[in-house]
């Protein structure tokens, strides 16, 4: 606490990220056995290229902008997925990150075996995880023919099923932040409903929340402020009505081309 204005839950500082991407062009048999003595060629892309952020507590903000912008890298980097190129990122609390389905799951562990695994990658102590067990999959699994795949290897579950179970266990930690990317889009209404009074009741606790979603009817209902990110660098950060009709007047999705990074 500074003066009476609370410290940040996420700061980030001249946050820049690039990656390394090899490029090998192999048409034929020839050309791929050619290639084999031949360096790839390296391209260097620059996702984020400098981010200056705060988010406090209680906030609750969804980063929007076309595929390629640099949405999924900046969540990856405040979960310490990803480490920066360069720049600073800084977190006060604990953090359930919910960033790609079935992220910290093991396929050939049972449910049960993996509402272990993940609740203590998250910070669970084993005895934590046994008093929430029941109510995390009440929360996940709430139909009967659901409920009896607990015992079954992840394997065997759909999209769905993974997002339900991860998204179950991340809420049931009562983390300090919470960090969605997109993975709620698979789910079904109901469930979807489900999630969404989650997260209101994260807010009335207080709790922070940073999102990205394209979906920008659950943005206005949820989001407290809007970041929109263009090119790596924050075209638009302000009240969520502001931006999103903003962001909503602007034409044209990013090309293919840059739908795999960011």
């Amino acid at each position: 606490m500074n003066g009476g204005v609370p410290e940040a839950s996420i700061r980030l500082a001249s946050l820049r990220k690039t990656f390394t991407l090899q490029h090998r062009h192999a048409g034929s048999l020839k050309a791929a056995m050619l290639s084999i003595f031949r360096p790839p060629r390296l391209e260097r892309r620059e996702v984020l290229r400098g981010i200056d952020l705060e988010i406090l507590p209680g906030e609750t903000v969804a980063i929007v902008g076309r595929n390629g912008s640099g949405k999924s890298t900046l969540l990856s980097l405040v979960a310490r997925v990803y480490k920066p190129t360069s720049g600073e990122v800084t977190v006060n609390g604990t953090v359930a990150p919910l960033l790609e389905l079935g992220a910290g799951f093991h396929p050939d562990l049972t449910g049960v075996e993996n509402v272990e695994l993940y609740g203590a990658i998250l910070g669970l102590s084993r005895r934590q995880i046994q008093a929430q067990f029941d109510s995390i999959v009440r929360f996940a699994f709430d139909r009967p023919d659901l409920a009896e795949k607990i015992d079954t290897p992840l394997r065997n579950y759909s999209d769905g099923m993974k997002m339900r179970l991860g998204f179950s266990i991340a809420v049931h930690t009562y983390p300090a932040i919470l960090l969605v990317d997109e993975v709620l889009a698979v789910g079904d209404e109901a469930f979807q409903h489900k999630c969404l009074e989650k997260i209101e009741e994260f807010q009335e606790r207080g709790k922070t929340i940073l999102f990205v979603s394209h979906d920008m009817m659950m943005v206005r209902r949820v989001a407290h402020r809007v970041v929109w990110l263009q090119d790596g660098l924050v075209l638009r950060d302000g009240p969520t009505v502001q931006v999103v009709d903003a962001y909503m007047a602007e034409p044209g999705p990013a090309s293919a081309a840059d739908a795999n990074v960011g």
